[in-house]
């Protein structure tokens, strides 16, 4: 080989690079489009994608093609635990994220996600999530340097299990269960073996028996294919709170004109009304799949419901309490919520006072 071809190919490579340095540093040609990139870790088959794509489509529309989206899916540039940071310092300039998971910075918006007993709509949810955050300025503070572009809840989830019914809330003891942390202690009382693990894992670890089931909706039998490894749903009230779940990064947002960042002002209800519909639809279609393939349904007692409620809440409020030792009144936000929330589901913003 010739010597010099190593040093030749070197020089080539750096020369390469420096053109596409060059490139990179061009800027784009100036059309009167802001192009945004917004990115989740779904696929674009995803529920929460197609509402992402609805709303794509309304921002591209009603800004008459000044505001181009282009999305990144299945989590090529934003990672899930650190999203939030990512956004503020502009990684991409729109993303999904999920405070609720986060462990620090966060306290409050992931404790109050359990406070939203009797919010049973994905509507209310979002209602009661606004009310608590308009009260408490904690909310604002630590979501700093954000904008947020949409809020999101949830369907309530059941249980899901692999061989044995549970048709009352006896019938969890002694049975291995897959919840989210919220929900850990409240099993725990329950006599439940809880575990916490990805829900990616799900599926092996029910189809191995290393779990007996899991608290999930039956959008679940469809997008992580319980169908094929449960036989048993039991239908019941899992309470589930709304968050923040949207964002763009505040540096981002203000280099918008004005009439840019009020279409993605009118996109927000937009968007929370997509992600709301595209999740009933999942919940449809997991259960038409799950009774397709056999899956048996039961149904908790009132009087079984009404015991989960009071132990849901009775965790809840000592979740709010732990909050003091960050400085935060978690427990006025509680209180809050539960001034909020009237006895057929609706919500009015009301602030129960000392």
């Amino acid at each position: 080989m010739n010597q010099s071809s190593p040093s030749l190919l070197l020089r080539a490579m750096a020369v390469l690079a420096g053109l596409l340095g060059l490139a990179a540093c061009s800027p784009a040609p100036d059309d009167g489009v802001v192009e945004l990139v917004y990115a989740t870790p779904y696929s674009p088959a995803h529920p929460f994608s197609r509402a992402d794509q609805r709303w794509i489509e309304f921002v591209e529309r009603e800004s008459g093609g000044t505001l181009r989206i282009r999305p990144s899916w299945s989590g090529a540039l934003l990672s899930s635990e650190h999203s939030m940071e990512e956004l503020r310092h502009g990684v991409v300039d729109i993303g999904l994220i999920t405070p609720i998971y986060v462990k620090g910075g966060v306290h409050l918006i992931r404790i109050q996600s359990g406070f939203y007993s009797g919010a049973a709509t994905i509507e209310s949810q979002v209602a009661l999530y606004r009310c608590m955050a308009a009260g408490n300025p904690q909310f604002e503070h630590e979501l700093e340097g954000l904008k947020i572009l949409a809020v999101q809840g949830g369907s309530l989830p059941g249980i899901v299990t692999r061989d044995k019914p549970v048709r009352s809330l006896d019938d969890l003891k002694g049975m291995r269960i897959r919840v989210p942390t919220e929900l850990l202690n409240v099993m725990r009382d329950l006599g439940a073996d809880p575990v916490n693990m990805p829900m990616g894992d799900v599926y092996s670890a029910l189809a191995k028996g290393v779990i007996d089931g899991l608290v999930a909706p039956t959008d679940t039998f469809r997008a992580l294919h319980l169908s094929e490894v449960s036989k048993y749903y039991t239908r019941m009230r899992v309470w589930r709170g709304a968050y923040p779940a949207r964002a763009m990064g505040a540096k981002r947002w203000n280099s918008l004109s004005e009439a840019q960042r009020a279409v993605l002002d009118a996109g927000i209800p937009v968007w929370e009304q997509a992600l709301a519909e595209e999740n009933r639809r999942a919940l449809e279609e997991g259960w038409k799949l799950a009774e397709q393939t056999g899956v048996v349904a039961h149904d908790l007692s009132a009087a079984d419901q009404l015991r989960f409620d009071e132990l849901y809440l009775r965790e809840a409020e000592a979740n709010a309490q732990s909050l003091e030792r960050y400085g935060i009144d978690g427990m006025k936000v509680f209180r809050m919520s539960r001034a909020s929330v009237g006895a057929d589901g609706s919500v009015t913003c009301r602030e129960k006072m000392e």
